[in-house]
């Protein structure tokens, strides 16, 4: 075994909870991966060793889909891992130049951490919340209507250890390794918490009912 005695015996134990929730073991690998990366930080070697060892699939094959998804990291990200949309809407609105300016000012580019550990910064090609955008995520909470400066006061408040609530969702911010948990199917309690859907989203049904609407 790779992980150490205390580790492996916790991380089976939450693994047998998770493959327990499907017809065929396999299909628990998604969540697995989130296991072993709430664990490590990133997928390891160690985390893909085990993973192939719970599910009877190969090292192989269980590498094949950890490099697939963007949200499996293969090297140490930051305790915070913040994303910046450029795709079309966000980037014609300023996520471009977000990106731009926040790499400058945080020293680092996609997928890269900062030399203390507490950030790492993503280009994230969607993060479908186009009526907020420009859209930045911190450990996939969202952040709505940025801009340079926003970004950048961010990133300096998150590594300071300065308390920065989520626009919408979770009134508290988790870590990466937290919210990786939590995507391998341990909820933190926080999936209530907060505003869920912000004014912006809700244009069009205020409209339909003013207007007296239907779906034909």
């Amino acid at each position: 075994m790779s992980f150490d005695s205390d580790i492996q015996g916790r991380l089976e134990t939450d693994a047998k909870d998770i493959i327990g929730r499907y017809p065929k073991p396999r299909s628990a690998l998604l969540p697995l991966l989130h296991l072993v990366q709430s664990e490590d930080g990133y997928v390891s070697k160690d985390g893909i060793e085990f993973c192939a060892q719970q599910l009877g699939i190969t090292e192989a094959e269980v590498t094949g889909v950890a490099t697939f998804y963007t949200q499996y990291k293969r090297k140490p990200v930051g305790e915070y891992h913040v994303g910046v949309c450029i795709n079309t809407l966000c980037a014609v609105l300023g996520g471009d130049q977000i990106w731009a300016e926040l790499t400058e000012h945080a020293g680092v580019g996609h997928d890269e951490a900062t030399e203390d550990g507490r950030i790492s910064l993503e280009r994230i090609e969607c993060n479908a919340a186009c009526d907020f955008a420009p859209v930045m995520m911190v450990n996939w909470e969202f952040y709505d209507n940025m801009t340079p400066e926003k970004a950048k006061q961010l990133v300096d408040d998150l590594r300071a250890g300065r308390e920065v609530l989520p626009t919408r969702g979770a009134e508290s911010l988790s870590t990466w390794t937290e919210a990786s948990r939590v995507l391998a199917g341990f909820p933190d309690g926080k999936a209530n918490e907060g505003v869920q859907a912000g004014p912006e989203s809700l244009v069009g049904l205020e409209l339909a009912k003013e207007n007296g609407w239907k779906a034909p």
